[in-house]
């Protein structure tokens, strides 16, 4: 072998040998790469928003693939664990969806039952009752006499909202297209869980009362109301 081959097979050798050192290099910054960000894992974000206490459904969402440790621990990651399970706060549109966005629906214990009415949107409901509040139910009864007076009452104390429908239009109450009548001609079906005596009663307001109202109650507020404020009349008020 002439000192021209001897040049070549070093060359080669030395090729070969940066090669090798280029690759193990690559190899290096891969598995660093690897380290850092980790396996990866199925999140859901959000296709559109989502207004609060809505039920969620899985078509709202879109999979996603995030690193494992940039993940938030109450990411979640399989869509069965929010079903039938509704919105905590107003879910907003390519939000990462989280545990603690959801609560259970609130739902019928032992010797519950449903029963649904209409309520006055402008002066029973107002935006601010949702499913699991607790509402006071109040029904105000014209006098059967001339010269009886009306009566406000208190007919449920602390009932359990299970859920609230869609505002809904209803029939004028009078010929008059006035504003005031217009806006007595809008209702939100009010579902609640109560027992039958319950029941009754708000079925019997429902029928009889000439209005029925809902009082909002702050959450963890006594909804035990003493016998004698039950019913009111201007009278006690003398």
């Amino acid at each position: 072998m002439n000192s021209r081959q001897r040049r070549g097979v070093i060359l080669l050798l030395l090729s070969a040998l940066c090669a090798v050192g280029a690759f193990i290099g690559v190899l290096s910054v891969i598995k660093n790469v690897e380290s850092k960000v980790g396996p990866e894992r199925t999140a859901y974000r959000l296709k559109a928003d989502v207004a609060a206490y809505k039920a969620l459904d899985p078509g709202q969402f879109e999979k996603v693939k995030m690193p494992q440790r940039w993940l938030p621990p109450t990411a979640v990651t399989d869509l069965d664990r929010v079903s039938g399970k509704i919105a905590v706060t107003p879910l907003k549109k390519g939000s990462l969806l989280q545990e603690d966005m959801v609560v259970e629906r609130p739902a019928l214990k032992a010797g519950q039952q449903e029963i649904a009415i209409m309520i006055d949107a402008a002066t029973g409901v107002a935006g601010k009752i949702n499913p699991g509040s607790r509402v006071n139910i109040y029904a105000t009864f014209e006098g059967k006499r001339p010269e009886d007076k009306p009566v406000s009452k208190v007919i449920v104390a602390g009932a359990q909202v299970i859920d609230v429908g869609k505002l809904t239009p209803l029939e004028a109450r009078d010929p008059g297209d006035t504003t005031a009548s217009r806006r007595a001609s809008e209702a939100v079906p009010i579902t609640f869980a109560l027992d039958t005596q319950d029941a009754q009663r708000v079925a019997y307001a429902e029928s009889f009362a000439s209005h029925v109202r809902l009082a909002l109650l702050a959450p963890g507020s006594e909804a035990t109301i003493p016998p004698g404020q039950r019913t009111y009349t201007l009278d006690g008020d003398k």
